[in-house]
């Protein structure tokens, strides 16, 4: 499945997640010039229009959500050239011949399916394509998280897809696979000699992986409460983050060699019970509060009625294997945080003796910590000791920071929308930036572990206002270990 494919089969474009991301995304992958000859783009939603319409709104989309020095409405009015739309309701028969007689032809040179829908429709849809004779040894298939709500119930959706496609077929969305930052991770830990050598549990005391949200629900409400910020965040974005720092080093850099040991990280997560749950674990949920100046109402007014979700979770969470022994890996995200922000922090242990300390007087000497922030501003920073300048007999040391700035480093290249290199991957069918069945279903053992730990415990969410990093219960989860939150 090497040959690009030339046909891009859209479901759910009508959608946020298509307006906002997948055809902006189009969009610069056409006016970079890569996307393959005679490309065509099938567009397909529950909406009845016609193909002027369904380009007109995209149109207006592009306008919106890419930036004004950005839009050319030449480049604009190429994509929507090559843009049909079809309305298709899943399980309507008719409706999937009629886009197959759209499509006749096509579907022997290469197409690519992506499902932006919810995933009870996944399974569905593919077999009204596969009964339409859109499905054939070489379609792919793409699906938008989230991939089920337990292990069980993401087996029947594997099961279903399965059924129909092979897993070479199965491309499974997590967007921060496509982030810059992410990826980096890898040429971070494999393409420099000095930092794989200490990465283990020999010289790092611990690891923090924080995903904070501004916002609230925004919109989602039928599809969050219920879900909350375990299912929705920890499951698959700070889960395979976790994986990518605590992988072994792969053979290679490709998709088999990958994903087999980010699989046996996922593997290596000490599962939780009633227990560990109510030491390892906070669940909160945002109040009434303020939010970047502004007051912003709780969660439970926005919702209208009373709620357990958690819109806030912190985790202690342990790698049973040989390079993470007793290293904790602190996991925090939620909603209506002070910050937008996503990042890593690699706190090293202290140096074994310090020479600098005389007289029983303390060195100032404090242990090296590596920051990596994948979003707003992408950069990698360390902190190191360093004398400070002076005549002093006593060596005086402060803490330094060496910092390298991704955006200032590489300031001729355009940052890329993470699903631009996700649906480039996609049409060439290199499947190594997303998510194997195995790595889904370890990701949801764990995360079943932790449900089943709360029900057990009877742990409920906590209150937190908004603009806070989460209840005060979530500074004691890492300040008990004598470490603190990186803010």
């Amino acid at each position: 499945m090497t040959d690009p494919s030339a046909t891009f089969l859209l479901f759910g474009a009508t959608g946020d997640l298509a307006h906002r991301m997948i055809f902006p995304s189009l969009y610069n992958l056409l006016a970079d010039g890569l996307l393959p000859d005679d490309f065509l783009i099938m567009a397909s939603g529950r909406t009845e229009m016609d193909d002027a319409a369904f380009r007109r709104d995209i149109d207006k989309a592009l306008q919106k959500f890419i930036a004004p020095d950005r839009y050319d409405a030449d480049v604009a009015a190429r994509l929507c050239a090559i843009i049909l739309y079809q309305p298709v309701e899943s399980g309507n028969a008719a409706h999937f011949a009629k886009l197959a007689d759209r499509l006749d032809g096509r579907a022997d040179r290469g197409l690519t399916v992506y499902l932006s829908t919810p995933p009870s429709l996944f399974a569905p849809t593919a077999q009204g394509l596969a009964d339409a004779g859109l499905i054939t040894p070489t379609t792919r298939v793409a699906m938008e998280k989230p991939i089920g709500k337990d292990l069980a119930s993401s087996k029947v959706v594997n099961n279903g897809i399965g059924a129909l496609v092979d897993e070479c077929q199965i491309f499974r969305v997590d967007h921060y696979l496509g982030k810059e930052t992410v990826q980096n991770l890898l040429a971070l830990r494999f393409g420099n000699v000095m930092f794989e050598p200490l990465w283990n549990a020999t010289a790092i005391d611990h690891v923090q992986i924080t995903v904070g949200e501004t916002v609230g629900l925004e919109g989602r409400v039928s599809y969050y409460d219920g879900v909350g910020a375990l299912r929705d965040m920890v499951q698959n974005h700070v889960l395979q983050i976790l994986s990518i720092i605590a992988m072994e080093p792969p053979a290679r850099m490709d998709s088999t060699a990958v994903r087999d040991e980010k699989v046996k990280v996922l593997r290596s997560l000490r599962p939780m019970n009633g227990d560990t749950a109510k030491s390892h674990s906070v669940r909160g949920q945002y109040a009434p509060g303020a939010v970047g100046g502004e007051i912003v109402a709780g969660y439970i007014d926005e919702l209208g009625t009373p709620s357990d979700t958690e819109t806030f979770v912190a985790l202690k969470a342990y790698i049973d294997n040989w390079r993470w022994q007793g290293v904790p890996f602190y996991l925090r995200t939620g909603k209506r945080m002070p910050a937008r922000q996503s990042e890593i922090q690699i706190q090293f242990k202290p140096v074994r003796h310090s020479i600098f300390g005389r007289d029983g007087q303390g060195s100032g000497l404090e242990p090296n910590t590596l920051i990596i922030r994948l979003q707003p501003e992408e950069f990698i920073r360390l902190l190191i000791m360093s004398k400070r300048p002076g005549l002093e007999r006593d060596v005086h040391l402060e803490e330094v920071t060496l910092d390298v700035s991704l955006t200032a480093a590489f300031a001729g290249q355009r940052r890329r929308i993470a699903y631009e290199r996700l649906i480039l991957d996609l049409l060439a069918g290199d499947q190594t930036l997303f998510v194997r069945r195995d790595e889904v279903e370890a990701q949801w053992t764990w995360i079943d572990s932790i449900i089943d730990g709360w029900k057990e415990a009877g742990i409920k969410p906590s209150p937190y206002a908004a603009g806070n990093w989460g209840p005060s219960s979530a500074i004691a989860l890492i300040e008990r270990d004598g470490a603190s939150w990186h803010d």
